[in-house]
């Protein structure tokens, strides 16, 4: 798949060959939906907590005498029936992560990648460079290029174009070793740089 390659001034620098084994897929949104789930699992913190019967500051003493009171049999006050008891299987702290074959998040990369290049949401840059720090003028040059809710991937970020691109609201920048599924789903428009394209070829072929 022939792309082409522009530059921050939303001018033509050439033409690359997209590599159809990763951008010329067609999506599948389940194997999508199975990776995106497995990475927000992951980041959970797993830190919710209630008190158990054992940890609950009430009187384990026997509330009332096992017969002839003509109520129900009732033992500790830390029980879930009463107020102010234990919650009856509440949630403790436990990780929500579970494993995933590498096989499969890389699937679910080559069709992240395809979705975004069949909905036409990819744009290649030749670089992402800047030659000062000016935000004003990286947002005029992201305008020109017509993307909206940018994520910027790049192998490596110039200082300047970092430093730049760092108070633009719809502008996200991700190195490229950590693109993921997540992230690639949630932008609107996927910008690669040609140095992107390369790791990710190298990656993923």
């Amino acid at each position: 798949m022939k792309t082409k390659i522009l530059n921050l001034d939303n001018k033509a620098a050439g033409d690359v060959e997209l590599n159809d084994a990763i951008f010329g897929l067609e999506p599948r949104q389940d194997l999508i939906q199975r990776v995106v789930v497995w990475q927000l699992a992951k980041r959970r913190a797993g830190t919710h907590k209630i008190l158990t019967r054992a940890e609950v500051n009430r009187t384990k003493h026997k509330s009332v005498k096992q017969k002839g009171s003509g109520g129900a049999r009732h033992g500790a006050r830390s029980a879930p029936l009463f107020v102010g008891g234990a919650k009856a299987m509440g949630p403790v702290n436990h990780s929500h992560e579970f494993d995933l074959p590498k096989k499969v998040k890389a699937l679910g990369l080559r069709h992240a990648l395809s979705s975004k290049a069949k909905s036409g949401s990819i744009v290649i840059l030749d670089e992402a460079k800047s030659k000062d720090i000016k935000t004003g003028t990286l947002a005029k040059q992201f305008g020109a290029l017509g993307v909206a809710k940018a994520l910027v991937i790049d192998a490596e970020f110039d200082s300047n174009f970092q430093l730049s691109a760092r108070n633009l609201a719809d502008v996200s920048l991700l190195p490229m070793a950590g693109i993921n599924v997540y992230d690639i789903m949630k932008s609107g428009t996927l910008v690669l740089t040609s140095a992107a394209v390369k790791a990710i070829e190298a990656r993923l072929a």
